[in-house]
């Protein structure tokens, strides 16, 4: 085997090129090869439909013209071939037509290519510096990213959210919000950050969908409030229960728009704030134990593992521990819920990774940004996330959340049991 870092540096360089010269190659004919198979199998599909000559309807037709596509690999000649459908459609009348799934026509670059644009803006790239960043990964003549096609992409990006924002919400019913605020200090200059608020509904077959990406001053509660009336007012129900982090301005809205709707307060930030109150030697130790609190299988055992936290940090470090106490009850409210959807409900973290690819709590990048087009581009990345979202485990329970049941430490309360408990609340 050969060592690249023995060989000179003229040596090395011509390997490197004749490496990304076989990727692109290598996709090249990969794409040729999955292109040829698509359209033999349209042809094939259809091969029994004959004219009145007993000619076939359905034929390959040669090949269209070149064009460059743009791909993970670079950017590559692609000849797609083409198919001659004489077919007519019987209720329409009108001829039917090929289309490939797997290069569109006019497609000129794939979709992972698309969604690297929103991340590399709202690190601060500007509009005009796309292209050259993008010419070592992507070739010279990389298609698709000159800096008026990014411009006319931003302002497309834009047209869809502004949609996104004016679309109803009555047509599901969504037990579940998570809402977070994402702190962007990118693009915007030193006075004028962004805070988007990002709200994600879980549906009743177990979806997550996301539902809101606004911008907000620091999660006030005027600001919060003006994102849930606003879904309120496009047709959204009542959640059965809200996770989120400790923000003030979060809860005091959600209790004047849906005064009826649990919270649960997020055990991934919660955890981070309590180790911030104690030295770094024993965070270790200290991690356990909050691990320990939040996945034990009652909330009495939860309480249990809460006390030994207590026995040995809250003299030294009481801080620590007054913000478990504090929000007790919203952090142990998943308790309430099916135990199959506890590991989704104990965190933001739909919201969190989708974001983690970027990290937009950053030095600002200085330049002529503006707040629909961040908004804009944030919301191109969650829609893009969106397709890789986990649906809710023990999905089918979600109607009985939405119905009223009652669940005690994650198991369904028959009817008789919670008659039971009510007359014992009532003695």
């Amino acid at each position: 085997m050969v060592d690249v870092r023995m060989l000179p540096a003229g040596e090395d360089n011509e390997i490197a090129l004749t490496l990304d010269e076989l990727a692109r190659e290598g996709a090249r004919r990969m794409i040729a090869a999955a292109l040829r198979a698509e359209a033999d199998e349209y042809v094939e599909r259809f091969s029994d439909e004959l004219d009145e000559d007993g000619h076939r309807l359905v034929v390959r037709n040669g090949r269209a013209r070149e064009r460059r596509v743009t791909v993970g690999s670079g950017t590559l000649p692609v000849r797609a071939p083409r198919v001659n459908d004489q077919r007519v459609d019987e209720e329409t009348g009108e001829r039917q037509r090929f289309s490939s799934k797997i290069l569109p026509a006019y497609a000129r670059r794939s979709p992972k290519v698309t969604e690297v644009l929103p991340i590399l803006y709202l690190r601060g790239l500007s509009t005009g510096d796309f292209r050259p960043a993008l010419e070592g990964l992507l070739g010279e003549d990389a298609s698709g990213l000159s800096s008026s096609t990014i411009s006319r992409l931003c302002k497309e990006w834009e047209a869809h959210h502004e949609r996104f924002r004016k679309r109803l919400l009555s047509f599901s019913r969504y037990a579940y919000l998570f809402v977070d605020g994402v702190h962007v200090s990118v693009r915007l200059g030193e006075d004028d950050k962004l805070c988007l608020l990002v709200v994600i509904g879980v549906r009743e077959d177990g979806t997550k969908e996301l539902l809101a990406v606004e911008d907000g001053y620091r999660e006030s509660k005027d600001s919060w409030a003006g994102v849930l009336r606003d879904l309120k007012r496009r047709g959204l129900n009542e959640p059965k229960l809200v996770i989120g982090d400790g923000a003030l301005g979060t809860w005091a809205a959600l209790r004047d728009v849906f005064p009826g709707a649990g919270e649960q307060r997020c055990w991934v930030h919660k955890t981070a704030n309590v180790l911030d109150c104690l030295p770094k030697r024993l965070q270790p130790r200290a991690k356990g134990l909050l691990h320990e609190i939040v996945e034990a299988p009652t909330r009495r055992d939860a309480k249990l593992a809460l006390e030994v936290f207590r026995e040995e940090f809250g003299a030294k470090y009481p801080k620590a521990l007054s913000k478990l106490d504090d929000d007790w009850k919203p952090l142990t409210a998943f308790y309430d819920f099916p135990a199959e959807h506890w590991r989704h409900l104990r965190t933001t973290n739909p919201i969190e990774s989708s974001f983690a690819t970027v990290k937009l709590r950053t030095r600002v990048t200085k330049g002529a940004g503006s707040k629909a087009a961040a908004l804009a581009m944030a919301y191109k990345l969650l829609d893009a996330a969106q397709e890789r979202w986990r649906r809710f485990n023990g999905h089918e329970l979600i109607a009985d959340v939405l119905n009223g049941a009652t669940f005690k430490d994650g198991v369904k309360v028959t009817d008789d049991e919670a008659a039971t408990q009510d007359e014992r609340v009532a003695a």
